[in-house]
Parts: C-alpha cells; sequence; structure tokens
C-alpha cells in the first residue's frame, strides 16, 4: 500500500512539473503560431507573375484533358 502512495506522489508530482514547464513555455510565445511556419515553404512563391502564368497554364491543361 505504501509502493501504491509514492507511485501516485511521483505521477502527480511529475504531471505538475509537465504543467509548469508548460505555462512557462505558453507565456514565452512558444505556441502562438505553429502552423503556418510549416505551411508558409509550401505556399512560398519566389517570382509571383511566373508563378501565376505557370498555375494559369496547368489549369487550361486540366481542363482540357478533363474534356
Amino acid at each position: 500500500m505504501e509502493l501504491l502512495y509514492l507511485m501516485i506522489l511521483c505521477s502527480v508530482s511529475l504531471a505538475v512539473i509537465f504543467l509548469i514547464i508548460f505555462i512557462y513555455n505558453a507565456r514565452k510565445g512558444q505556441f502562438d503560431d505553429d502552423e503556418s511556419p510549416a505551411v508558409r515553404i509550401l505556399l512560398d512563391k519566389d517570382n509571383p507573375d511566373e508563378r501565376d502564368e505557370q498555375e494559369e497554364e496547368k489549369i487550361k491543361k486540366e481542363k482540357i484533358i478533363s474534356d
């Protein structure tokens, strides 16, 4: 029974430590914008004019294939 109390104490202590670390990082802004950096690389346009022309050509090709 004493071992059970020790295990509960250890698990609650560990949970409190993780909670403190999470709150600390949330206040520092670690979790403010976690999705856009991963998506930004996919939407990166070196030259928007070229990219738009390529997208238009791709759309035209898709229309031709679907017809």
